[in-house]
């Protein structure tokens, strides 16, 4: 079973939290995949990634630049792995078929949208479900913080 963290973001959007959660895998020997919902949000992302301050370097690629088994972040639409990661970030309110294959599922919903955090609800109470270790956390002050 992997061990699912649920990222509830309210002090910032995506493109900023997400580049910060993303080099720390990196700095963890980690590969990544990002599951994003749309084709405009991995363009979105591809964009911010490369222009990212903190961290200055996060290589990446996806299905239009290829070679996913060099890249240690790969972006996508597709419930997939081709670079051998072990960790997972769903955005968008995206899904897998194949959380137990990871290590490290990162769930990141917007807070600020009621919808998304209802979604968020319905992915944690199926995730308790299946068996899969959770834990939550919100942004604060003073960066992300674990909440019972």
């Amino acid at each position: 079973m992997a061990e699912i963290g649920f990222y509830h973001l309210t002090r910032t959007g995506l493109d900023q939290a997400l580049p910060q959660l993303l080099g720390r895998t990196l700095a963890a020997g980690q590969r990544a995949v990002v599951l994003c919902g749309s084709a405009e949000r991995v363009a979105a992302l591809d964009t911010s990634l490369w222009t990212s301050g903190d961290p200055d370097w996060l290589p990446h690629g996806t299905a239009e630049t290829g070679e996913a088994d060099l890249q240690p972040i790969w972006l996508t639409t597709l419930d997939e792995a081709p670079n051998g990661a072990r960790f997972l970030f769903l955005t968008d309110g995206a899904t897998s078929a194949r959380l137990d294959q990871f290590d490290r599922v990162f769930d990141l919903f917007d807070g600020n949208d009621a919808a998304a955090v209802q979604a968020a609800r319905m992915r944690w109470k199926a995730a308790r479900e299946a068996g899969h270790t959770l834990a939550y956390w919100q942004q604060g002050a003073r960066g992300w913080e674990k909440k019972a």
